[in-house]
């Protein structure tokens, strides 16, 4: 009997990671960086009650903090990094820790310049923009400070808001910590009776595990691990939703929802149009349960088989062939698209694709405006691994584009746009590989990869928006919270996606809601299927349109937060205020699911 085993980070190849050198040589100009930031704060809190000055002063003021946040962006960013690859490591977490704590100081020390600014008055203001060169660049961030005055407190409320952060973030911190470093899982156990080791790093590549034991095993060991710990889940998870409903009513907001989406002018309808929209659209669900089904020769489908293998001849595709495959699907985009992402992820060593012990869960694209992007994920050599490079590429030539166009405080772009340009990468990267790889194993591998994304995106992810926003409600109402009741509403609506075509154990899908981070980020997730959905739209606009929708879909790269989100979208060519955009991408799916039914139905399969 074998066991396959993860290898420490120690031992993994330097190619297989990114390359922190780019943000700080080692741990001592780290350190230099960080009491040099430090030793700043003091001068900057010294302009309270100066900035009314006049615009020198405004500017002089501001010019000083846009250089301290770069400063700290970065000594944020290498702790975090360097922690996310090897949450095992002590000193890293510790960096990690102290990056979030200098930019709370900074926060606390600045709190002054929103109130400030709304004291010396917007007519005021824009007269100064006028008059002094180094703030000419302001205009929208006026008119964004206006239109958010009601939710902008005193100086002496928003310094006690800033300070609030580190303590209101420790909740996000002791989940990843739990949930990278302490869970302890079960080893999988193929059908010959080999051992597997299960972690944060490896489980994706388990659930696609051609062995049903393999993926039963995992998919069990997995959620028992965090079954094991639920009510400390449950504990940490009930802070996190007290934290979102401290920080909305302090700034005057009614809801949770509304702090979330007012932040980036996203009217409410949005949210819940999609919600409905896919709640109407649940039987296309079903629907694939069914064929998915029939196609592996099963009695019951389970949800360890969403993502069960439907060819044990699944095409290998290294690194470098996914590389070579993106750059060609992106080619639409122009050579200095493509000629910077290949660098990049070839030269650069933007990319941290090892799989190691102790590395988190998941994959990301991060990254501040004084460095190159970095990816961190779990590359496995084949069609799953492809789709998630290209996915955190789109994320990273995102932030590319913006950092490369805008001023620092437009660069970096909002949370409702962030899931656009990367699956708007896995759509294109998807047509050309349907148009060029004509081997039908290949074509049910690209299938299976198109429906697994539309899963994570167009089914978890808004099943989760459905549960954090019942969650929330609850928690504002004063009505108790449990995991055993997050279990529960998390199994009913897991139950109405899954229908009658799928059997599920309700205790080990009721806990979904404790295996994603995206709880502790004030309904981020609903973003994902809104952002596969103006994704959809865009890439069928570049496909099929000319010069013109790749020049407008280049200019929604770099616009960065410079426009509102619906806005940059508009002029890009979607309406999100619509659902159509939404059922489009239903319909994307749909035909996705034709394609397999057709192959089922052919006995290609």
């Amino acid at each position: 009997m074998q066991k396959n085993v993860l290898p420490a980070r120690s031992q993994v190849p330097i190619e297989e990671t990114w390359n922190l050198e780019n943000i700080f040589a080692n741990v001592d100009v780290w350190e230099q960086t960080k009491d040099e930031v430090l030793s700043t704060i003091p001068t900057l809190a010294e302009f309270k009650g100066r900035l009314s000055d006049g615009p020198k002063t405004l500017a002089d003021f501001l010019d000083l903090y846009e250089t301290t946040l770069r400063k700290a962006a970065k000594v944020m960013v290498y702790g975090s990094l360097e922690s996310s690859v090897d949450t095992t490591d002590q000193q890293a977490q510790a960096r990690s820790g102290q990056g979030r704590s200098v930019f709370v100081q900074i926060s606390a020390a600045t709190s002054f310049l929103n109130p400030e600014l709304m004291a010396i008055g917007f007519d005021t203001l824009r007269s100064w923009v006028k008059q002094e060169e180094r703030l000419a660049h302001l205009d929208h961030f006026i008119d964004e400070l206006e239109r958010e005055k009601d939710h902008v407190r005193s100086d002496e409320v928003e310094n006690i808001l800033a300070l609030s952060g580190e303590p209101l973030s420790d909740f996000y911190r002791a989940y990843n910590v739990i949930t990278n470093a302490d869970l302890q899982f079960t080893d999988a156990e193929s059908q010959s009776g080999d051992k597997i080791e299960v972690g944060q790093s490896s489980i994706g590549s388990l659930l696609t595990h051609t062995d049903r034991r393999v993926r039963k095993t995992a998919f069990e060991s997995y959620a028992d691990g965090y079954l094991a710990f639920k009510n400390t889940l449950g504990a940490i998870q009930l802070g996190g939703i007290h934290r979102d409903t401290f920080v909305a009513r302090a700034r005057n907001y009614t809801s949770s929802l509304e702090a979330s989406l007012g932040a980036s002018n996203i009217p409410p309808e949005v949210f819940h149009a999609l919600i409905e929209t896919f709640k109407n659209n649940l039987p296309t669900w079903h629907r694939y349960w069914r064929v998915r089904k029939k196609a592996l020769g099963l009695n019951e489908m389970r949800p360890y088989d969403i993502k069960a293998p439907l060819s044990t001849e699944n095409p290998t595709v290294s690194f470098e062939q996914a590389i070579e495959w993106i750059c060609e699907g992106m080619a639409p985009l122009g050579k200095d698209y493509v000629e910077t992402l290949r660098k990049g992820a070839l030269e650069d060593r933007w990319v941290d694709r090892a799989r190691n012990r102790g590395k988190r869960q998941g994959a990301f694209s991060s990254g501040v405006y004084d460095t190159n992007p970095f990816i961190m994920m779990s590359y496995a050599d084949d069609v799953f691994s492809m789709s998630t490079l290209a996915h955190e590429l789109g994320h990273s030539m995102h932030s590319y584009y913006s950092k490369m166009n805008q001023p620092f405080i437009y660069s970096r772009y909002t949370l409702f746009v962030a899931e656009v340009a990367s699956n708007f990468n896995q759509a294109m990267v998807r047509d050309y590989l349907f148009q060029t790889q004509q081997d039908p194993l290949f074509q049910l591998a690209l299938i299976e990869e198109a429906m697994s994304n539309f899963h994570r995106y167009f089914f978890i992810m808004p099943t989760l928006a459905r549960w954090e926003l019942e969650m929330h409600e609850r928690a504002e109402a004063g009505k108790p919270l449990t995991a055993d009741i997050m279990s529960e509403v998390c199994g009913d609506y897991f139950g109405e996606g899954y229908g009658d075509d799928l059997v599920f154990d309700r205790d080990r899908t009721g806990i979904t809601w404790a295996q994603f981070q995206h709880m502790y980020m004030n309904f981020y997730v609903y973003q994902y299927a809104t952002g596969i959905s103006a994704a959809n739209a865009l890439a069928q606009g570049v496909l099929n349109g000319g010069q013109n929708e790749v020049d407008k879909y280049i200019e929604f790269l770099s616009a960065g937060s410079s426009l509102y989100p619906i806005d940059a979208l508009k002029a890009a060519g979607v309406d999100m205020t619509s659902s159509d955009p939404v059922d489009r991408a239903f319909d994307v799916m749909a035909k996705y699911v034709d394609r397999l039914e057709g192959l089922v139905e052919s006995g290609e399969i």
